[in-house]
């Protein structure tokens, strides 16, 4: 009787000692959300300098910024006025969907669009160059809605 009773506390312990740690345990956190199609997580997102992210983001099969893309080119432009000696290719990609030739255009027309916006900024179209890799440099190979919208992007290179 007694050594049933120590069993059950000893089992008992056990049992709250696991409850207990699975409690103690972080959740990891998301990275990477998107709003409707478009990724605006930042676990992609490298910089061009401190507080200039260095990359925007598209919807599917579109080349229209976003709220938020305006918002980081504008970042861009004012650290390249600050920068007047630095010259950026934009790089444009495309998720894996669609034929080879339609992203390459496609990158070509989001890249196009940074480009553009910059200019409205004051930055010249000379120190900008542009170049399409489609989805030939996926950021994320999954084959997923997050991992297509993390790829649909424009990347800002400072240039060599």
């Amino acid at each position: 009787m007694i050594l049933n009773k120590i069993y059950k506390n000893a089992f008992l312990v056990i049992l709250l000692s696991v409850l207990l740690s699975a409690c103690a345990t972080q959740k990891k956190a998301s990275i990477g959300q998107m709003q409707g199609d478009v990724y605006t997580g930042t676990d992609t997102v490298e910089y061009l300098a401190d507080g200039v992210a260095d990359r925007v983001f598209f919807a599917t099969n579109e080349s229209i910024l976003t709220t938020a893309s305006r918002d980081t080119l504008r970042k861009q432009a004012a650290w390249m006025r600050k920068n007047s000696s630095v010259t950026v290719v934009l790089e444009g990609h495309a998720d894996e969907r669609g034929t080879r030739e339609y992203n390459l255009a496609l990158g070509e027309r989001r890249a196009n669009a940074a480009k553009d916006y910059l200019m409205t900024y004051g930055i010249s179209s000379n120190r900008i160059s542009v170049i399409s890799y489609g989805k030939e440099r996926p950021v994320d190979s999954g084959s997923n809605p997050l991992a297509w919208s993390k790829n649909r992007r424009s990347v800002t290179v400072k240039a060599n």
